[in-house]
């Protein structure tokens, strides 16, 4: 059986959340503004949309 080294394994833990984290911030903020606010144009318009088409009871 190998030994492990506590700290390359906490070091690794501290390097994939913040890889995770950089991936979400990537998502978030990387993309153009005018493009994110097509998206949420045509998502309030979906959802308009579909809201048309409920049935009341």
């Amino acid at each position: 059986m190998k030994p492990v080294n506590l700290n390359q394994k906490r070091k690794e833990k501290a390097r994939a959340e913040k890889k995770t984290r950089a991936d979400a911030n990537a998502v978030k903020f990387g993309t153009p503004t005018g493009l994110r606010k097509l998206e949420a144009k045509k998502k309030a318009i979906e959802v308009t949309r579909l809201d048309g088409l409920k049935l009341d009871k």
